[in-house]
């Protein structure tokens, strides 16, 4: 397994938002959270990658325990995650976005000797090739739409190359027909980089269409996991989360 949930439980001020969730992921699967507002999902994945300390419980990484790292000390070892508001560098151009990146995860800095053109420059082409933004290399990020803008933050990630990728929301706020391109292209990347992935989405439609295995979440508790024909057959995810949606 690539990573390992044990018994993870976090409240606040009295609140239990995550109860005693536990889970495992094999290496390239593509599994999905789901649940209702406040089931914990965004929680989970704070506690996963160190954006939040955990009250009791315990996360394994490629082996590695990483309870108690920070989020940059994780992303390190290969765990990345995205959020529902894009996070993105909006005065950069979308080459320079990616490219700052590849910077940031190589170690490497600007110098007097190096033109800032060359750095990198093969490697940020060929990430904006594959989440298919190289027509928009030097256009300003700000003034993307906001699915190009989740495609560059999706470049950005990649950057780093990472095992694992957390995507908190990736279609949140997309129209009908960017929600579409971006699971083709999420799916695709994950599938000819060998990713494991991770994502919480609201949208019924994207979970079933891309997910191996789905689990759901509700107050706080994983109820059931499995795949999708098992959980859209599952009464008890009918009952508390999919009923709601009809």
């Amino acid at each position: 397994m690539i990573l390992t949930v044990e018994n993870l439980k976090k409240s606040f001020d009295g609140f239990v938002a995550v109860n005693g969730v536990s889970f495992s992921i094999e290496k390239g699967e593509l599994c999905s959270i789901i649940g209702p507002n406040g089931a914990g999902k965004t929680t989970v994945f704070n506690l996963i990658t160190g954006y939040l300390p955990l009250d009791e419980g315990r996360v394994i990484f490629n082996g590695v325990d990483i309870t108690h790292m920070r989020a940059y000390q994780i992303c390190r070892l290969g765990m990345r995650r995205s959020f529902q508001r894009t996070n993105i560098f909006p005065r950069l151009t979308v080459f320079e976005n990616v490219q700052a990146a590849l910077l940031a995860y190589r170690g490497k800095s600007f110098n007097f000797f190096t033109p800032v053109e060359t750095l990198f420059r093969e490697e940020t082409e060929a990430i904006l090739g594959r989440v298919g933004l190289q027509d928009h290399s030097n256009a300003m990020s700000g003034s993307l739409s906001y699915g190009f803008q989740k495609q560059l933050e999706l470049g950005i990630a990649l950057a780093s190359e990472p095992d694992v990728l957390l995507l908190d929301e990736p279609t949140a706020g997309m129209s009908t027909e960017e929600t579409s391109a971006t699971i083709e292209l999420i799916g695709r990347i994950a599938h000819e980089k060998g990713l494991t992935l991770l994502f919480t989405e609201h949208d019924m439609e994207v979970v079933f269409s891309i997910s191996e295995r789905i689990l759901v979440l509700h107050q706080g508790q994983m109820i059931t996991e499995g795949s999708p024909d098992e959980v859209r057959t599952n009464p008890d995810v009918q009952k508390v989360y999919l009923g709601e949606a009809r």
